[in-house]
């Protein structure tokens, strides 16, 4: 076991560990599986905080993976990788509570004899991880519980159908009409699964190229800017090298109108981004961008579409969406010698 930095990110790192990680995220049960895969985890290092020196250990089925991060006051946390929306879990699989005990003695040896603070993140209150990590631990550490985000997934249990059939009315209604407008315009829609990394910033191209064109790309809040910028370029990058991006786009003749763009963690969907030229805001680019990637992922027998965080005004949208809500707990786990 040990610590490491990646001078010159993570892209070309440990091509084995990062698909094993993957494997062991989509399989973890946790809430948001994507978001403890690489893909967002080392993404999000790079692109924010290249510098913090990581801890990544996994055996067959397990895996713990943290940052170091170092707060003003000098204090030493053990935090997710990403560890700005903390959605995701740093201890995966069934075993987990296992291998993070046999990981603090090395991890006590690091800080001069002393445990860290540890921020766990990404899970159920009432799952059997937590419980066993409380039972096995709780002797060593205060568990200070944060504050839970919520977030909305929809089951694609029943395919296409099954997923419209619990929408309401209005809501088909609607859909109904924006794509029969939608024909009238010529408007089409490309799917592609980017291989390589080379096809992966090709298409990344595009989609910047329609963000532009956007009111967030307009307003300078959305994925042109750094460091958001890096960030999904770097995510797009990873997911081409095993083919779990999902990109689609709106085309009206040859032109780019607008893309929908997220990732598969095995059978889950997570959604990352979507945007749409403004000059085409009057044929609901946005709602079809969103119908149409459901019925791909629903062709090729996805189990579920998470939307992500929706505890902010700005996130209300996905009520209409996503008919499950799901909070996600963390504990600050805080040694008893402190």
């Amino acid at each position: 076991m040990e610590f490491f930095t990646l001078p010159h990110g993570s892209l070309g790192w440990s091509p084995a560990l990062a698909a094993r990680w993957t494997d062991i995220a989509a399989r973890s049960g946790r809430p948001d599986p994507f978001s403890c895969t690489p893909a967002w985890q080392l993404a999000f290092h790079d692109a924010f905080a290249p510098s913090r020196r990581l801890f990544v250990h996994a055996n067959e089925r397990n895996l713990l993976a943290f940052a170091e991060l170092t707060l003003a006051s000098g204090q030493i946390i053990l935090a997710p990788v990403e560890s700005h929306w903390i959605s995701a879990s740093p201890l995966l699989g069934p075993e987990a509570d296992e291998l993070f005990a046999s990981a603090l003695p090395f991890v006590a040896r690091e800080y001069g004899g002393f445990l860290p603070c540890f921020l766990l993140s990404g899970m159920e209150k009432d799952s059997e991880t937590f419980f066993r990590l409380y039972f096995h631990f709780s002797s060593l550490f205060r568990f200070v519980e944060q504050t839970p985000s919520l977030q909305r997934c929809a089951s694609l249990e029943g395919g296409m159908d099954g997923y419209l059939s619990r929408r309401s009315g209005n809501f088909r209604a609607k859909m109904k009409k924006a794509r029969r407008k939608a024909l009238e315009q010529g408007i089409r829609f490309e799917r592609l699964v980017p291989a390589g990394v080379e096809e992966a910033d090709r298409i990344y191209a595009r989609m910047t190229a329609v963000e532009e064109k956007s009111w967030k790309g307009k307003g300078h809040c959305g994925m042109t800017e750094p460091p958001s910028l890096e960030f999904y370029r770097v995510m797009m990058r990873r997911l081409s090298l095993n083919g779990g991006a999902r990109v689609m786009f709106a085309m009206q003749e040859e032109k780019d109108i607008g893309f929908i763009f997220g990732g598969m963690a095995g059978a889950f969907y997570r959604g990352q981004q979507f945007s749409y030229d403004d000059e085409w805001k009057r044929l609901s680019i946005g709602d079809l961008l969103q119908l149409e990637q459901l019925a791909w992922l629903c062709e090729e027998g996805a189990a579920r579409y998470d939307m992500g965080m929706s505890d902010h005004p700005a996130m209300t949208y996905k009520t209409h969406w996503a008919e499950q809500e799901q909070a996600l707990y963390a504990w600050l786990l805080i040694p008893r010698h402190m």
